[in-house]
């Protein structure tokens, strides 16, 4: 079951949730939503209380709302209770609140969204360079990560079409590919810049973007052409692809003296770009 934790915005509160491909189906975290509701200094006693004081609410939530991994504010994945878009306006029935005719106003309309991307992948484009934007990314690293992403989802699709299951396979896959080009496993990379349960590509700088970028797109030629069959057929391809980028990556850091690969992670990138645009004002 593939899954993408995001967090979403009403009236400037943070609401997790998490979009299920297989279901297609936004799962929003209940505790998130009584707080956004209720202000409550204690959102999940609050949630506790109103399932006990309203028993077929509390036995509906027990029957249909699962438990979902979500990101804590420490940035763990740790269960909790979620409802999808329909479940959610049962529960918020149940929530006196003043909020509640806009917030199902927005939870329509967010799920509309989602619908709307599956049907035009410009508009999940056009979020996400939004999203990107508002993070504070320069436009360069925003065009450079959103061909990253079109790669990264046709070597994906190269591989589901010959069968590799999505998960540990993937991660075995990908895991080769960063170790040939960059030296170092997924797990390393991401130590190396500091990172935990962030995002690798959202770290990278425009080289190491490019190269991966580069590998991603030899592993998925050379697949086509090959169509390996076991896992270790895929292995030496993935192997293949990133050698062609490590080649690229060893003349570039021979022809300029510097290292491609680089501790820099989301932070310290935009740090940069903001005191190169305040240097370019200072000149102007």
């Amino acid at each position: 079951m593939e899954k993408e934790n995001s967090i979403k915005l009403f009236e400037e509160k943070k609401i997790r949730s998490v979009w299920d491909e297989t279901e297609e189906e936004w799962y929003f975290s209940l505790v998130d939503v009584v707080g956004v509701l209720t202000d409550s200094a204690n959102p999940t006693d609050y949630l506790k209380k109103l399932r006990k004081r309203d028993t077929l609410l509390g036995n509906y939530i027990g029957t249909n709302c699962p438990q979902v991994a979500m990101l804590t504010e420490t940035g763990k994945q740790r269960k909790t209770l979620a409802a999808n878009t329909e479940q959610l306006f049962r529960v918020i029935q149940s929530i006196p609140s003043k909020k509640a005719e806009p917030f199902k106003l927005w939870l329509a309309e967010i799920a509309k969204l989602r619908i709307d991307q599956l049907q035009d992948p410009e508009l999940s484009i056009e979020q996400a360079m939004t999203d990107y934007k508002r993070l504070g990314y320069s436009d360069n690293w925003i065009n450079q990560r959103l061909k990253s992403i079109e790669i990264r989802k046709a070597l994906t699709d190269e591989w589901k079409r010959l069968g590799l299951k999505e998960g540990i396979e993937f991660a075995i896959l990908t895991d080769v590919i960063y170790k040939t080009w960059a030296g170092k496993t997924t797990k390393e990379y991401k130590k190396y810049k500091g990172l935990k349960k962030e995002n690798l590509r959202d770290n990278m700088t425009n080289k190491e973007l490019v190269l991966n970028m580069l590998a991603e797109l030899s592993t998925k030629e050379i697949s086509e052409t090959t169509n390996p069959e076991s896992l270790p057929e895929h292995e030496n391809v993935a192997r293949r692809g990133g050698n062609i980028a490590k080649e690229a990556r060893l003349r570039l850091e021979a022809e300029t003296g510097k290292e491609v690969v680089s501790p820099l992670n989301a932070k310290s990138i935009r740090a940069i770009d903001e005191k190169k645009k305040g240097l370019q004002k200072d000149e102007k």
